[in-house]
C-alpha cells in the first residue's frame, strides 16, 4: 500500500488565506468592475451610477412651493391635491397622514433610476435614492423620533424581483436619518396596480394593509415607499398604521407623479 506524505502545505495555505481574507471583498468588487463597470443609470455613461450632469437635472421637488400636508409639488399656497373637493371624490373628509415629502418628480430620469433600482439588478441606487429622500425629511418629523417603516411588497413582486425592495429602501433612509426600523405592516393581498387609474388603485387597495400581529405600535411613524402615483396605496397604509393605534404618520417618497 503506497504511503501518502504528510501534506506540510497546510499551513501556508492557511496563512494565505488569513492574508487575503480582508481584502475579498475589494478583489471581489474590483473584478465585478472589470466585467460590468458601473454606469449612470440615466444616461449609461461610465464611472458612476449617477453622473454629476444628471443629478443636477433631476426635478426635484421644491419643498417651499410644496403642499405641507399631502406633498404635491406646487400646492404650498392652494393645493389642487388635497382640497375638500379631491379628498370627498375619494371618500374621505381628512387626509391619513400628518405630512407627506418627496424628494423628486416622476419623468423619464427619475422612473429609469427606480426601474433600474428595482429591476435592472443595481441594488446600490436605493444609497441614492435614500441620501436623496433623507434631504426632504421634515426636521420636525425626525424630531419625533418616529419608526420608520416600508409600504410593503406583495408577494408576487417579491418573487418577481427576488428582494424586498420597501425593506431595502426603508433601511437605507433609517440609516440615513439615524432612525429605528420596523416591518409594521403585513404584504397586501392586492393585485398589480401599475396599469390602474386613480378610482381602480384606490379601490383595488383599500383594506388590504394590516398591522402586523404582535407587533407594538409606535407613537410615530415615517412610512416610506419609492414612488406616489395617485396616492392610493399611501392612503391605504396609513389607515392600516392609524387603526393599529400609531398616532402621528409621515410620508416620504422617491418620486411623485405630477
Amino acid at each position: 500500500m503506497r504511503r501518502l506524505l504528510p501534506d506540510n502545505t497546510r499551513p501556508i495555505r492557511a496563512m494565505c488565506i488569513d492574508v487575503v481574507r480582508p481584502y475579498a471583498g475589494f478583489l471581489k468588487e474590483v473584478a465585478l468592475e472589470s466585467l460590468w463597470p458601473t454606469r449612470c443609470a440615466v444616461c449609461d455613461a461610465p464611472g458612476e451610477l449617477l453622473c454629476t450632469r444628471c443629478a443636477a437635472a433631476l426635478p426635484a421637488v421644491d419643498r417651499w412651493r410644496a403642499c405641507p400636508l399631502c406633498g404635491a409639488p406646487l400646492g404650498a399656497v392652494q393645493c389642487s391635491e388635497c382640497n375638500d373637493v379631491m379628498l370627498a371624490a375619494l371618500g374621505r373628509e381628512a387626509l391619513p397622514f400628518d405630512g407627506c415629502a418627496n424628494a423628486v418628480g416622476f419623468n423619464d430620469d427619475t422612473g429609469r433610476i427606480v426601474k433600474t433600482w428595482k429591476d435592472g439588478g443595481e441594488r446600490r441606487l436605493v444609497e441614492v435614492m435614500a441620501a436623496r429622500m433623507a434631504l426632504v425629511a421634515e426636521p420636525s418629523w425626525v424630531a419625533e423620533g418616529p419608526t420608520v417603516t416600508p409600504v410593503p411588497a406583495t408577494e408576487a413582486a417579491l418573487r418577481r424581483r427576488g428582494f424586498d425592495h420597501g425593506w431595502e429602501l426603508a433601511r437605507t433612509v433609517a440609516q440615513a436619518l439615524d432612525l429605528p426600523l420596523a416591518q409594521l405592516l403585513n404584504r397586501p393581498r392586492a393585485s398589480d396596480q401599475r396599469k390602474l387609474g386613480k378610482q381602480e388603485r384606490a379601490s383595488n387597495i383599500a383594506g388590504r394593509f394590516a398591522a402586523r400581529p404582535g407587533m407594538l405600535m409606535p407613537r410615530s411613524a415615517l412610512l416610506v415607499d419609492d414612488v406616489c402615483t395617485t396616492g392610493a396605496t399611501l392612503f391605504s397604509a396609513c389607515d392600516a398604521l392609524r387603526a393599529a393605534g400609531v398616532e402621528h404618520i409621515f410620508a416620504l417618497t422617491f418620486a411623485r407623479v405630477q
